[in-house]
């Protein structure tokens, strides 16, 4: 959390075919097209085109829950996040814990996050209790109080979930780790309520191997092969330790300082290390620690370092082959572009959860920001992606005109390392204002696909994407109004130029007298047969009323390329005509066929 002490040890983490001609006249159609544009790369559908009818995002994404390796670009209540724990609940919502606003803010206690679509868009759901419980006053009632509860751990067993947070004084290793139990995640949820279950560890601490002393905050629960439980913890001093505790209780068993497993040590001065979290995966266990010094701002020197070992109590070993008992470490996670100092990580899953500084926020510069990271595994090691791309909105939402009552479609194509995730605004007053759209679309990967049963596929890493915007059903009240898109990574924003939303009721088809005209029929009779002729293209800009890219409409093609194939089109279906006609005439009767530290922290 922010509220560091200046001496360093006493840091913490805080969218068939009809006919056969029909393909022809789809192919002519394209033929025109490509002959009036130069060659490009094609689009995804619809990109950066608006059209007026109903349509759906290219891939069933409403449960994306397959991410590429790499990083994981967040939207929503972000921050202030500091020391975030992450876990993943088994109906899907993702959730974060997070250390406590400072100056006892909202009362001072552990904050809580959570996403339901799969840790992209994030909301703040409040704190786990009103205040910070009576009995940690009185536990540092000698001196200075705690400011706020720090460094969260979340962890499930047996039906209960255990919260581990720490207090701490200012300055001094005189810190305590405590305990809080719910039934349920679900703040909605009847049963939810965290009990305090007191403490679980304090410090300073005496009785440990070779007299050696932690700092006992930043706790990080592990289960070996077998299922017993440890507690690893620690913040500076001797840096890191591994206490066994025991269920259902989820404190230290008895007689433990004989038992606690020293696991890592800078050996450096002021020793700065904090931060374990110990997950086992393919016969090993991996510690991941944070390095360096946090909430220093832009001067904050967090990173993310790992070992690993066959046993849960060590010894952890670098990918060098050094003890992380003896100053080794191999780093994972390190400053890259707008991410400064990052680390206070969690991991879940394949999920690396970390707080970082952010260097592109410029309404509060370096605040704590929530990170995530789909690690890769590569040779038995955790790696994460630091490429760095600023965002940019490679194709734009187009301007267009739709009916009243027709759906209105806008959609974007964004890259960017980390690839970007697409928010979208709306104005009615001529962009003097901007608001969120309430249900944002989800942002599509490129290559994502969907499998027999809709669901979508594992993902080809790649850093560009797609987001489609429908507006359902729109009136004339929305004409004019005005769309953009932007994109976001850890790195940067980048919003596009807006598209305007014309809608009007369609005009006369093409060819038909206008009543009073020269030439036009007088009413009462009988119209003369009509010559057999190739129908006429309508003019460029005009038509049925399907969206055109350039803001006008063409007999129901849609003009993504502002070319006009109207022509192609119109002898495409003349031959299309006097084939029916031919078919009338041979008398067939076969049927066509149908295709089926900023506020507070």
């Amino acid at each position: 959390m922010l509220s560091r002490s200046t001496d360093p040890r006493s840091a913490h983490r805080p969218a068939a075919a009809l006919v056969a001609l029909l393909a022809v006249v789809l192919a002519l159609t394209a033929a025109g097209r490509a002959s009036a544009a130069p060659a490009a790369p094609p689009p995804s559908p619809s990109v950066g085109t608006s059209v007026g009818t109903s349509a759906a995002p290219p891939a069933d994404v409403a449960a994306l829950a397959v991410d590429p390796p790499g990083g994981k670009s967040v939207v929503g209540e972000t921050s202030p996040i500091h020391d975030p724990a992450l876990i993943i609940d088994d109906d899907g919502t993702w959730y974060v814990y997070s250390t406590g606003l400072v100056n006892r803010e909202n009362g001072g206690t552990i904050q809580v996050w959570s996403s339901a679509d799969d840790g992209t868009t994030w909301a703040y759901r409040g704190t786990i209790w009103d205040e910070i419980p009576a009995w940690i006053d009185e536990h540092f009632a000698d001196g200075a109080l705690p400011d706020n509860l720090w460094a969260p751990e979340i962890y499930e067993h047996d039906g209960t979930y255990y919260l581990y947070y720490s207090a701490s004084r200012f300055g001094t290793d005189t810190s305590v780790t405590a305990l809080a139990t719910s039934p349920t995640l679900d703040p909605e949820d009847p049963d939810y309520g965290w009990v305090d279950q007191g403490p679980v560890i304090s410090s300073p601490v005496t009785g440990l191997p070779d007299g050696k002393a932690f700092n006992a905050i930043d706790a990080g629960i592990v289960e070996d092969e077998d299922g017993t439980p440890y507690l690893a913890i620690g913040s500076f001093w001797y840096g890191i330790f591994l206490v066994p505790i025991e269920w259902p209780s989820g404190k230290p068993v008895d007689g433990w300082q004989a038992r606690t497993v020293h696991l890592a040590d800078r050996m450096m001065e002021g020793n700065p290390i904090e931060a374990p979290y110990i997950v086992h995966r393919d016969g090993y266990y991996y510690l991941f620690v944070s390095f360096g010094f946090c909430c220093r701002g832009a001067d904050s020197t967090y990173q993310v370092a790992v070992g690993r070992a066959e046993q849960v109590t060590g010894p952890y070993l670098d990918a060098e082959g050094r003890d992380l008992a003896d100053g080794g470490g191999t780093i994972v996670l390190d400053r890259h572009g707008a991410v400064v100092g990052p680390g206070g990580q969690s991991v879940f899953g394949d999920y690396l959860a970390f707080h970082y500084y952010d260097a592109s926020n410029t309404t509060a510069p370096h605040i704590p920001t929530l990170g995530l990271q789909r690690l890769d595994w590569v040779d038995g090691w955790p790696v994460a992606d630091q490429a760095v791309e600023l965002p940019a909105v490679a194709t734009p939402p187009a301007s267009g005109t739709v009916e009243p009552g027709a759906d209105a479609t806008f959609a974007a194509r964004v890259t960017g390392s980390p690839r970007p995730v697409v928010t979208w605004q709306t104005s009615a007053d001529a962009g003097a204002t901007w608001s969120d759209v309430p249900e944002q679309p989800v942002t599509v990967p490129e290559g994502a696909g969907t499998g027999a049963a809709g669901g979508v596929q594992a993902l080809a890493a790649g850093d560009a994407a797609t987001s489609t915007l429908v507006l359902p059903a729109v009136t004339a009240a929305q004409d004019g109004l005005l769309v953009r898109a932007t994109a976001h990574n850890a790195h940067g924003t980048a919003t596009s130029a807006p598209a305007t939303l014309t809608v009007a009721a369609a005009g006369p088809a093409p060819g038909t007298p206008v009543p009073g005209a020269p030439g036009a029929p007088v009413p009462g009779t009988p119209a003369a047969p009509a010559a057999p002729a190739v129908p006429v293209a309508p003019a460029a800009g005009t038509g049925s009323g399907v969206l055109a890219a350039g803001g006008g409409t063409r007999s129901g093609v849609l003009a993504a390329t502002g070319s006009d194939p109207a022509p192609l089109l119109g002898l495409a279906v003349g031959m299309l005509l006097a084939g029916a006609a031919g078919v009338t005439a041979a008398g067939l009767r076969a049927r066509r066929g149908r295709p089926g530290e900023a506020p507070g922290v």
